[in-house]
């Protein structure tokens, strides 16, 4: 496993694109560069790209469109913060999302920015993230989990069976399909069938969603 140095005042926080658009890409590397303390060592156009690339390069931090053509970047956050927790996670989106920033927090990202950001701005939020800090607003991440909480019954996964209950815990440890497929030793095609009536059952539409419902019952069970 690569691992990322830490960062130091003597060397520039190394940083790693993510987008879908060669434009937006080429924009993002010539406004970091010209910051001396901030290093543009690659960039990807795509989930699987970024994930050999940024193994390659250990960056201190990558900055990561949330939406990409083969996934999207929150399951990349997650899947890079779990191979190399030292790599911190700037998300880029187009528009703010409650769902999007929700699913960011539990991935790990240390911070969410809208693309309209402006220029010296990003630079700044890149520097924070890549010194350790973090951009997200404890104050509305605490809002938006307890606007969740609102409504739920006691026992809002007691409709599932046993094995659609451990698929349940293991997406919201963060796994993907394939990882709980060799967890359980079970084949891939049938966790997607699980995970299809889970969502079903729930009543909801996307994994996120229930990736933080898990989090948040493991939360009042500590």
């Amino acid at each position: 496993m690569s691992t990322a140095q830490s960062q130091s005042p003597s060397r520039p926080v190394r940083v790693f694109l993510v987008d879908d658009h060669e434009l937006v890409r080429r924009g993002l590397r010539d406004l970091l560069s010209t910051a001396p303390d901030l290093d543009v060592v690659g960039e990807a156009a795509t989930v699987n790209e970024a994930r050999v690339q940024i193994a390659a390069t250990a960056p201190d931090v990558a900055v990561l469109d949330v939406r990409l053509p083969d996934g999207n970047g929150v399951e990349l956050c997650r899947d890079v913060r779990a191979e190399n927790p030292l790599i911190h996670c700037l998300m880029l989106t187009s528009y703010a999302d409650d769902d999007a920033l929700l699913a960011a927090v539990l991935a790990g990202a240390s911070g969410f920015v809208l693309k309209q950001i402006l220029g010296h701005n990003l630079v700044d939020a890149v520097r924070t993230v890549g010194q350790g800090g973090s951009l997200l607003d404890a104050k509305s991440t605490s809002a938006l989990l307890a606007k969740l909480r609102q409504g739920e019954p006691a026992d809002p996964i007691a409709q599932l069976t046993a094995q659609e209950r451990e698929v349940f815990q293991l997406i919201g440890e963060g796994l993907t399909n394939r990882q709980i497929a060799d967890r359980m030793f079970l084949a891939e095609k049938t966790i997607k069938n699980y995970v299809s009536r889970i969502l079903a059952k729930l009543d909801m539409q996307r994994r996120t969603q229930v990736a933080v419902l898990a989090t948040e019952l493991r939360g009042r069970e500590r």
